[in-house]
């Protein structure tokens, strides 16, 4: 795979938001690389699996079976070779307290799952530099990215 493009991990449960990202990250002229994984313990065998060839940036829902996002969010953040893969948090909540605990654990950007295309290819445009920016520049900033 090309230096140029960014390798960008999904991890969501629902097929038609997979999709609906899919479809999105294509749209953008940004060159990337989409791997999809459908929950947590998937995720967290593909980052094990790809240690030598972890993402730039990880697309993570909250709400998913079995592991959710807050406890793989955890998971990463404590495992000294993945910690440093910026994770964005990709949801339907709005609630403050909730993505406080988010940035508090170790994410970087929040994005709140827009309902209209144009939204996501919207904030997935903004949302891939800045959090490939924090992998080479080791920038500990958060966001929270509305469409």
């Amino acid at each position: 795979m090309s230096k140029d493009k960014i390798n960008t991990l999904l991890a969501d449960d629902d097929v038609d938001d997979r999709t609906f990202f899919k479809n999105a990250l294509e749209a953008i002229p940004l060159q990337t690389h989409l791997s999809i994984v459908s929950d947590g313990y998937q995720l967290m065998d593909f980052l094990m699996d790809n240690i030598e060839q972890l993402p730039h940036v990880l697309f993570l829902d909250i709400n998913m079976p079995g592991k959710n996002g807050y406890e793989c969010l955890a998971e990463i953040k404590k495992n000294e070779r993945q910690k440093d893969i910026p994770v964005v948090m990709y949801s339907t909540s709005k609630e403050q307290d909730k993505i406080s605990i988010l940035f508090n654990t170790g994410a970087e950007i929040y994005i709140h799952k827009p309902s209209h295309f144009s939204e996501l290819i919207q904030v997935i445009y903004y949302a891939l530099p800045i959090a490939a920016e924090n992998v080479f520049s080791n920038g500990k900033i958060k966001y929270i990215l509305n469409a």
